[in-house]
């Protein structure tokens, strides 16, 4: 493994952040290889979410009840 030609310790929290997230999106489904239990697990949540819909409060309710607006 090279260098990088950058220093990463100079980048800010959310330059770093934006890396990690191109760093991941370069990868395939390939590139990420799973565990059979892993595997299993992501499957299993996969299911429950098609039986039971998405699950959670719409970020507009949360600010709604805290008093703040989504815009």
């Amino acid at each position: 493994m090279s260098k990088a030609a950058f220093d990463i310790d100079q980048l800010s929290p959310e330059e770093r952040l934006d890396l990690i997230e191109k760093l991941w999106d370069s990868l395939s489904d390939d590139d990420v290889p799973l565990t059979d239990a892993q595997r299993q697990e992501l499957d299993h949540r996969l299911d429950a979410l098609d039986r039971e819909g998405p699950v959670g409060v719409p970020w507009e309710h949360v600010l709604r009840d805290m008093g703040g607006s989504s815009k």
